[in-house]
């Protein structure tokens, strides 16, 4: 890579200063940019949950705080899900709550194990509808293999939840010894996604009916543990996972970049987007990378074992369409460069804005 010029070194200082100032709300009040994923999301959470609550458990921000409780390591999560549809092509609130909480424990290396439910009903909500995201919730748990073992109800005033919101917790085991986490990217590691990209935060948008889009697309919701176990099993040279929900890929690439001080080179071509995603994405005016998927993730690999981690991915059935997209540098630090199909190279900042509101 050729190295930059004067005018783009001083912007690359500009970007740099700028991350490295202490995180401050500017705003006087919560926009639906602060649940993007992206960067207004990302200052509110340092800014004002990690500067109050601020631990060491909690300090590196990963999908799940990792912890030993006399000789049993542990992996806590918790998540809330706010979706609109409530029923959306290829599930559900439901099932998307258990398959969320379930990805957030495997990609911290845990095998799930107990979630809790906590719904937040609005008064009027149908009860068949309530009955079929409770079932759905049943048989998503049976086909991760957990349990929900406790739970809580709330009902609000008409008008005041948009009928169900789900907020779960979870908790799993830690079985081996792998040290994951973004900040252990080290330069030549490479970078995989698990599968196609975007298909769930472009499903949920076209099911909204408000675009006049006609495509064939379904969520792409499904538990991870398994395919997670069968990687970790069959490499031990694995970095760190995320599942790349709110902010898409580019957000966990900028997290990678930003935790561990390293650059993230990704190539365009190399990324896998569906062309109906692709098609659809272009006519919202988005880029895919910053759409949310529920079943897939971003692995860090050990260089010398990006071949058989992509070998083990691609012989489960959730992994099927993996892919090397990517590989980890020394320079510039902090920042994700794509290598465009044109040629070129951009930098790939986090989102700004929320393009995508209430998907997961």
């Amino acid at each position: 890579m050729s190295a930059p010029t004067d005018r783009e070194q001083q912007v690359l200082d500009r970007i740099d200063k700028a991350r490295r100032r202490r995180a401050k709300v500017r705003e006087e009040r919560v926009t639906l940019a602060h649940g993007s994923g992206g960067k207004a999301t990302q200052t509110l959470v340092e800014a004002i949950f990690l500067d109050a609550f601020r631990n060491p458990l909690l300090e590196p921000l990963e999908d799940a705080a990792t912890f030993t409780a006399g000789e049993t390591r542990l992996a806590l999560t918790t998540d809330s899900f706010v979706v609109s549809p409530l029923f959306f092509p290829g599930g559900d609130i439901g099932d998307l709550a258990v398959n969320g909480t379930v990805n957030d424990l495997a990609v911290s290396g845990a095998r799930p194990l107990y979630l809790t439910a906590g719904f937040i009903l609005e008064e009027g909500f149908g009860i068949e509808d309530l009955v079929r995201i409770v079932h759905s919730m049943r048989d998503a748990a049976e086909r991760a293999g957990v349990d929900v073992v406790t739970g809580d109800t709330k009902v609000v005033q008409r008008g005041k939840a948009d009928g169900c919101y789900v907020n779960t917790a979870g908790v799993g085991v830690l079985e081996h010894s792998h040290a994951l986490g973004v900040a252990t990217a080290k330069p030549g590691d490479a970078v995989l996604v698990s599968g196609p990209i975007g298909e769930h935060g472009v499903t949920i948008m076209l099911a909204r009916g408000e675009l006049d889009i006609d495509a064939d697309l379904e969520s792409d919701t499904a538990p991870l543990n398994g395919l997670v176990a069968d990687l970790l099993g069959a490499v031990d040279g694995v970095r760190a996972m995320r599942d790349a929900t709110r902010g898409g890929v580019a957000t966990i690439l900028n997290e990678v970049a930003k935790a561990a001080d390293v650059a993230v080179v990704v190539d365009e071509n190399a990324i896998p987007v569906r062309d109906e995603v692709r098609g659809a994405s272009e006519l919202l005016g988005i880029d895919p990378m910053y759409v949310a998927c529920e079943g897939r993730m971003v692995v860090v690999v050990d260089g010398a074992q990006a071949d058989a981690a992509l070998a083990a991915l691609r012989a489960h059935p959730l992994g099927e369409g993996a892919a090397k997209i990517g590989r980890i540098v020394d320079d510039p630090p902090g920042l994700v460069l794509l290598n465009t199909a044109f040629g070129g190279t951009r930098i790939v900042d986090l989102l700004v804005g929320d393009p995508l509101p209430r998907i997961c």
